[in-house]
Parts: structure tokens; sequence; C-alpha cells
């Protein structure tokens, strides 16, 4: 078991307890169970690195103690200033 901090960019740190052979998707599951969130409608990024769902959390070499940040992602259709 490791434990994996997540920033959310509201304010609010998230600390969830996981394993390695989990993937990016159950993951996000865990996180949003105490963000009140939906699970498909978050990015989870390390750096510039943005995470797919399919992946487990080994291959990306996510180890205990590591900070993630979480991202809602701006959808294209939507504008962004209206004039």
């Amino acid at each position: 078991m490791i434990e994996v901090l997540c920033n959310i960019h509201l304010g609010k740190k998230v600390r969830v307890k996981c394993s390695t052979d989990d993937s990016e998707e159950d993951l996000k599951k865990l996180i949003v169970a105490q963000a009140d969130t939906c699970w498909n409608k978050i990015v989870l990024k390390k750096r510039y690195t943005i995470f797919k769902d399919h992946v487990t959390l080994g291959d990306y070499e996510i180890h205990d103690g590591k900070n993630l940040e979480l991202y809602y992602p701006i959808p294209k259709s939507v504008p962004l200033f209206s004039f």
C-alpha cells in the first residue's frame, strides 16, 4: 500500500491509500470520493505528464508520498471570454 497526495487546484489536498497495481482510473475514483466530483471529468498530472486511465501507478513510477496535481480541463466548445 502506498499513500498518494493529490493537490486539487481549488485549495484542497487529498491523501489516498492505494496499491501500485491500481490503474489511474482506480486512483481517480478514490480521489473523487473525497473531492465531490465525477472521476471522468478530472485530469491527473505530474509536472507536464498527463496520466492515462488504463496505465498502472507502478508503470508511471508513482511511489509512496508522491504528489500529483488534479485539474478540471476546459472544454474547447466553451468560449473563455464573451464580448
